[in-house]
C-alpha cells in the first residue's frame, strides 16, 4: 500500500522536526513547507493526501489559505486539518477544514486525526 502523503503547513522549526519524525515514524511521506510558502500553489505541485495546516503561520492566515484552497476547483476537495493554540475548531470547521487539532497536542490524537481523514476519502 503507498504511503499516505502530509503536507505540512507549520512556521514553528521545532514544530516541524518533531513533526517530520513522528510521522515518519507512523509511516507517512511528508513534505514541510517553508513558513512563507504559496501554500495553494505547493498544494497542486505535491498533490498531498492530506494538508496540516497551522492556523497562525509567520505571514499568512491559516484560514486565509483554507478559504484560497477551497475556492480552487482543481485542490478544493483536499483533506484539510488545521492546527493552532487557540479554540477556533467551529471557525475552521466553517471555513471547510476536515478536522482541527488543538495544541498542544499528543501524537496518538494527530495521527488519529490524519488517520481518521484520509480514510474518510
Amino acid at each position: 500500500m503507498a504511503k499516505s502523503k502530509v503536507l505540512l503547513a507549520e512556521d514553528d522549526v521545532t514544530m516541524v522536526a518533531l513533526l517530520k519524525i513522528l510521522l515518519k515514524m507512523e509511516d507517512f511521506d511528508v513534505v514541510a513547507l517553508q513558513a512563507d510558502a504559496d501554500v495553494l500553489a505547493s498544494a497542486r505541485i505535491e498533490k498531498p493526501d492530506v494538508l496540516l495546516l497551522d492556523l497562525h503561520l509567520a505571514n499568512q492566515n491559516g484560514l486565509d489559505i483554507l478559504d484560497q484552497i477551497r475556492g480552487a476547483q482543481d485542490v478544493c476537495d483536499l483533506p484539510i486539518i488545521i492546527s493552532s493554540g487557540s479554540n477556533s475548531k467551529e471557525e475552521c470547521l466553517r471555513h471547510g477544514a476536515n478536522g482541527f487539532v488543538l495544541k498542544p497536542y499528543m501524537p496518538d490524537e494527530l495521527i488519529t486525526a490524519l488517520k481518521q481523514t484520509i480514510k474518510a476519502l
